[in-house]
């Protein structure tokens, strides 16, 4: 544990270098100020559609500016010609005061109306926002190339979805509402006090420029440091989504205090900048806090003495009072708002680099509808790099004739799952092409290419949902019927009336409620109800208890039949019955042909298959894994 609080210290004291550094080549900044400008346009391009609404918000925060600014004016007037009047009967005096309660009663209801009313316009307005940008992000992620999704981490993912996200609308506030709002009420105090009375109005004024001055200085500092902050949280959460995801394997190898100490690490430098930052806002707080204060003080003093020499009115001076609080608050507010926009501005950087990513491949010019049927599937001279110069598959030939059955055999690493994402276009290959029906799928629309296809995956994946949901997720619009005699085909009807709601069962988080045979089943009988043209099929390497392994046999042969099929396969059962059986090793072809045949070669799948059966492997045991 100590080893890994030294690390933390190490990143903190390793962030806390990195701000005092040499200042970046000129030029640098200066594109990292344009590039924040950006996206400052393009988050106020977010609010031209609800512009309506942002209208309405300021107007009734204009409003209530207007009555808060007439209250210390109504003072001075009752003081100065009321109060202090020798001119008045006390008749008039309590007459006259009785209409100034009344008047400010009437103005505090009507400015708790207006803050109400306002309060839910600005909520409603950030719900928006907030339901608009998850869903452009949520909407881009799912379209990311996959090289994308693989270097993105799933919590960095839910962390911008999230609090990101509501930071970045906190903008509208910080950025927007709370500094304009504040200038307005700023230059109508300053408008006012200088009416009053111009020379205790410059005193008020002389005390602005040294405090401003002095925040400006350290609120440069705070974006680095949000920014920062969040990119350490967002690794935080990763690391919550994977002990989570993988809880089975931290509980199995006892690995939960390391889980918890890992969490505890990455908190302390978390903590560590977080209060730094708060150190930061707090230095700027405090000048205003001094202030306030001090210049009270300063503002009765020399108000006083005007006051004795007739140079100004008690009224004014209560007044002016009054007003010197109005002027300090949105000074304070405007100070604020600058700090806490430049940890919006770093959110808003995370969100906006997510959205700035490039979609899943667009469809070339031209690109035509993939055909109804499958008549041949062509790999022709395939390779593919995940990494520049780090080959995983190399001059992948193979002719696939519509409706067969291809299995695909050989060692963990060998390119088997390569071939299957490569058909899926999940990628493209480096070189060489994929022909359907001789033409390059690269020029055949991505959708309606998809849309032929139907994906098994070794780990099934349910959604947490109805066993009825599950299955119909390729097909939506199926009815019961066909949802029935999709489970039917798969095997799976009996077990799932055996539930406590049948087809209704909710069966939790990727399917948790059901054991590893039952999710199979599940996941054929979706992939059945789809009825795709062309089927990719990794075969779960689990193992099962006979009567599961059976019936999930019969289901994988009752979704083979009559359908163009690309099968990563590890039960012999299943690759005996293929129609083309191809032997892969460091993403090579090592050997191509039917059972017997590759079986009379003597080649490597003859020595997988001897080995096999010499040790007695049952079916359920990975051929060549």
């Amino acid at each position: 544990m100590t080893s890994q609080l030294n690390t933390s210290q190490k990143r903190f004291v390793a962030f806390r270098r990195s701000r005092n550094e040499t200042p970046p080549p000129e030029g640098t900044s200066a594109g990292s100020g344009r590039r924040a400008g950006n996206f400052t346009r393009r988050y106020f391009g977010l609010l031209r559609p609800h512009r309506a609404s942002l209208s309405w918000v300021i107007v009734l925060s204009v409003l209530g500016i207007g009555i808060d600014m007439v209250w210390p004016l109504m003072s001075a007037h009752l003081i100065d010609h009321v109060i202090l009047s020798s001119e008045l009967s006390v008749e008039r005096k309590v007459s006259e005061l009785l209409g100034f309660a009344l008047g400010m009663a009437g103005l505090l209801l009507v400015g708790a109306g207006l803050t109400w009313w306002r309060t839910l316009g600005q909520q409603l307005l950030n719900s928006k926002l907030a339901f608009e940008l998850r869903s452009a992000l949520f909407h881009r992620v799912l379209r990311l190339p996959m090289t994308e999704l693989t270097d993105m981490k799933t919590g960095g993912i839910l962390s911008r979805l999230s609090g990101d996200v509501d930071s970045t609308t906190g903008l509208l506030q910080q950025a927007l509402l709370s500094p304009l709002l504040a200038s307005l009420r700023l230059l109508l105090t300053l408008f006012i006090i200088f009416s009053l009375n111009w020379r205790i109005a410059m005193a008020v004024v002389m005390i602005l420029p040294p405090v401003l001055l002095a925040q400006n200085l350290w609120v440069r500092k705070l974006r680095v440091i949000w920014k920062s902050t969040g990119q350490d949280r967002q690794e935080i959460d990763a690391r919550v989504s994977e002990g989570l995801s993988g809880v089975r394997i931290v509980r199995g190898f006892a690995r939960e205090q390391r889980e918890e100490q890992a969490y505890t690490v990455g908190h302390h430098t978390v903590i560590r900048k977080v209060m730094l930052a708060t150190r930061t806002q707090r230095f700027v707080s405090l000048i205003w806090e001094l202030l306030a204060p001090l210049g009270q003080v300063a503002i009765i003093a020399f108000g006083g003495y005007l006051v004795v020499r007739g140079m100004a009115t008690v009224g004014v001076l209560i007044a002016i009072q009054g007003y010197m609080w109005r002027l300090l608050e949105p000074a304070m507010q405007i100070s604020s708002s600058i700090s806490e926009t430049q940890r919006g501005l770093a959110a808003m950087e995370r969100v906006f680099d997510v959205l700035d990513k490039p979609q899943e491949k667009p469809d070339v010019p031209g690109a035509v509808a993939a055909p109804p049927r499958v008549e041949q599937l062509r790999f022709d001279d395939v390779s593919f790099e995940y990494r520049p110069g780090l080959p995983v598959l190399r001059n992948f030939d193979l002719t696939v004739p519509g409706g067969s059955v291809v299995a695909l055999v050989g060692p963990s690493g060998a390119g088997k799952t390569t071939v299957t994402d490569l058909l899926a276009r999940f990628y493209d290959p480096t070189r060489g092409s994929i022909r359907l029906n001789g033409v390059d799928l690269r020029k055949i629309k991505l959708k309606s290419y998809r849309s032929l296809l139907g994906i098994v995956q070794q780990e099934v994946f349910l959604f947490d949902g109805s066993v009825r949901d599950n299955i119909a997720y390729g097909r939506h619009t199926a009815s019961d019927e066909e949802v029935h005699s999709a489970a039917r085909r798969a095997n799976a009807d009996e077990f799932i009336r055996r539930l406590p709601d049948g087809y209704d069962t909710l069966i939790g988080e990727r399917g948790v409620k059901l054991s590893g045979g039952q999710r199979q089943r599940l996941s054929i009988a979706r992939a059945l109800l789809a009825d795709p043209e062309i089927l990719i099929l990794d075969e779960a390497t689990s193992n099962l208890d006979t009567e599961s392994e059976q019936l999930i046999q019969a289901s994988i042969d009752e979704l083979l039949r009559d359908r163009t099929t690309i099968i990563i396969a590890h039960r012999l059962s299943t690759i005996t019955h293929a129609d083309q059986i191809v032997v892969l090793e460091g993403g090579r072809i090592l050997e191509k042909g039917s059972h017997h045949e590759l079986l009379r070669l003597g080649g490597r799948y003859a020595e997988m298959v001897a080995r096999q059966t010499q040790r007695s492997f049952t079916d359920e045991e990975a051929l060549g894994a």
